[in-house]
């Protein structure tokens, strides 16, 4: 929370134009708020670590699995499946977040086009607007992960039977709590880089290829630290959660033996997979397409120019 209000406060004190030392305490808040932050989801991630092993355990119980051979063909793929499935979950997030910044982009860039004086300072733009796009985007993008994070415990255990289950869970637990503490602290040592650079002119400070380089890593930072990382707490319990759900349906289950019922799900995560693309990735957004739009007194607004483009993006 500290670093989310000392982020919060420094966007406010520079759009206000308040002297340079309340922004630069304010960043300092910031970048000690982002140690902490990392710090506090080291403990949230080995709690959803445990809960879920926890899930798991009875799962076992309850599906009647009693040895679980990591030899086993079967178990072993399946656990290379699990593995997979929150790197899949974090890029799709991570995609969601470039898409929903990009159209926020598009729509400044349109405002300053389309409303008159706005440039100048003497006009107030639409705000709702972009706080509208921002809280469509986070339902819609989050419609693809939410199938597979269902639908993966279903196909897997019904597909192939309990065992595989088993192993998928261990895989998606293992890789996930090494991602999602990776991306934490990885996510936070970028953006109090940039931090580190313009607060204490390291490097050259401000301006230079270090720190451009830097803004590069607070752009994927961000992301990596407030959305991917916490999100696969909530994948590996999810997922822990509806095996334990599914685990009477498959109670004594062998290998393969309801394999046709397995089919129901992998058509459903498929078709979702389909409809969510034709819905929402198939158009793609051109941030830098020129703004040609009439301002409301019919007006033609000139495109705007490619440093203006670069101000609007940072």
């Amino acid at each position: 929370m500290c670093s989310i209000r000392s982020d919060n406060a420094g966007g406010i004190a520079e759009m206000a134009e308040l002297e340079e030392r309340v922004r630069e305490t304010t960043d300092a808040l910031d970048a000690l708020g982002n140690t902490t932050a990392a710090t506090g989801k080291g403990f949230a991630i080995g709690s959803a670590v445990l809960t879920s092993l926890s899930l798991l355990t009875a799962f076992k119980e309850k599906a009647q699995v009693d040895v679980v051979d990591i030899t086993d063909p079967v178990v072993l793929a399946s656990m290379l499946f699990g593995a997979m499935l929150p790197f899949l979950f974090a890029a799709l997030t991570m995609l969601s977040v470039q898409k929903a910044a990009g159209a926020i982009i598009i729509e400044v860039r349109r405002q300053f086009a389309t409303i008159e004086g706005l440039r100048e300072g003497t006009a107030d733009a639409d705000s709702d607007k972009c706080v509208a796009i921002s809280t469509q985007s986070s339902v819609e993008e989050m419609i693809l992960p939410g199938v597979y994070a269902v639908m993966a415990p279903f196909c897997i255990g019904i597909l192939i039977g309990p065992k595989a289950l088993t192993g998928m869970l261990g895989g998606a637990i293992a890789s996930g709590m090494m991602l999602a503490i990776m991306m934490s602290n990885a996510g936070g040592a970028w953006d109090n880089s940039k931090k580190y650079i313009e607060i204490e002119g390291a490097c050259g400070g401000k301006g230079t290829d270090t720190h451009k380089a830097c803004v590069v890593g607070d752009t994927v930072g961000d992301p990596f630290k407030d959305t991917s990382g916490p999100a696969l707490n909530i994948l590996i319990k999810l997922m822990s959660m509806i095996s334990l759900v599914i685990a009477p349906i498959m109670a004594g289950w062998g290998d393969w033996e309801k394999w046709y019922y397995g089919l129901i799900p992998i058509f459903i995560s498929i078709i979702a997979t389909i409809w969510v693309w034709h819905a929402y990735w198939r158009e793609t957004q051109d941030i830098a397409a020129p703004i040609d739009t009439k301002t409301d007194k019919g007006d033609e607004e000139a495109p705007l120019k490619e440093d203006e483009v670069a101000a609007v993006t940072e």
